[in-house]
């Protein structure tokens, strides 16, 4: 088929019913009725000779030959974006743009409330959406554009994505002021090992791998912690410790946000275990975007401690 036969605002169309999988979704980024986002798509058929999408109950679902367009449409409209963002403009204080962040229960404690108050000082019509990093689809969303910007420590975007650096911080002991080792002279490897423990697993992130550091770090001393409670993230552990003669290891900057609310207190850890490196990451294809250049310089800004 000859290109100059073919509209290229269908394509388009296209490129975010492969996104989003649903008319209404479609119309609703593209500012269109949904009848129109039909029309184009019907319109769309004609031209390729391809039904390119049919409709089930998880929404619409590409052909085969609308799977092997997929990726050179996506690369002919990101080179076209990218070519038309290096004259665009950003203005945070008018935009309305929507950034989609993607960020740990731990994450949202810390980065969510010094964010906000930057975005309300300085963009008040921006506004952000937050996504869990734990999805197993989190590269493929940056890459198509449908995540903005990740936060935290994930080993898992450490190949492919841009990335910078914010701050190291190490893991304390996190209890509650009255628990029996929170005013011990010295917390020692022995009653740290012997006190009862709630373990977060945190997977799918790198914080799960602290943990098992520490793990590995007792067995060559011959000591194992006594688990009394596991829990997948840390959203409710200020609550536990706070309630419970309980301890856990976690990171600085989170132990500093929920010290007060819960009456807790830290300890340095008795052994050496290494901290972890909080980045934030994104894909290539919105490196040069006006628009995220002025978030990625705010979030550092707010966050980076200056050495990288």
């Amino acid at each position: 088929m000859e290109l100059a036969r073919l509209d290229l605002n269908l394509l388009l169309v296209f490129h975010h019913l492969l996104r989003e999988k649903r008319v209404s979704a479609v119309a609703a980024v593209l500012g269109m009725s949904q009848p129109a986002v039909s029309s184009a798509l019907g319109r769309l058929r004609n031209s390729l000779g391809d039904a390119l999408f049919l409709r089930t109950q998880r929404g619409m679902v590409p052909t085969p030959y609308a799977l092997q367009l997929a990726e050179p449409v996506a690369a002919a409209l990101d080179g076209l974006q990218q070519a038309l963002n290096v004259r665009a403009s950003f203005d945070p204080a008018s935009s309305q743009r929507r950034f989609t962040l993607a960020m740990t229960d731990v994450g949202e404690m810390y980065f969510l409330p010094v964010l906000m108050d930057a975005l309300a000082q300085t963009a008040p019509g921006v506004t952000l959406n937050v996504v869990a990093v734990t999805s197993a689809s989190l590269g493929e969303d940056m890459a198509s554009g449908r995540t903005d910007l990740a936060l935290g420590l994930l080993p898992q975007l450490q190949a492919g994505f841009f990335q910078q650096a914010l701050f190291r911080q190490p893991y304390v002991c996190l209890m509650r002021q009255g628990h029996p080792l929170a005013s011990a002279q010295a917390l020692t490897l022995a009653n740290f090992a012997a006190a009862e423990h709630v373990r977060v697993i945190a997977a799918g992130t790198g914080h799960g791998r602290i943990d098992e550091a520490l793990h590995a770090a007792l067995e060559r001393q011959g000591l194992q912690r006594r688990i009394r409670l596991t829990v997948p993230h840390y959203v409710a552990l200020g609550d536990v410790l706070g309630h419970a003669d309980l301890m856990a290891t976690v990171p600085e900057r989170f132990a500093q946000r929920v010290t007060a609310p819960f009456g807790l207190t830290t300890r340095p850890l008795p052994l050496v275990v290494d901290g972890s490196a909080i980045h934030q990451f994104w894909h290539g294809r919105l490196h040069k975007d006006p628009g995220h250049q002025w978030l990625r310089t705010l979030v550092a800004q707010c966050f980076g401690d200056g050495t990288d």
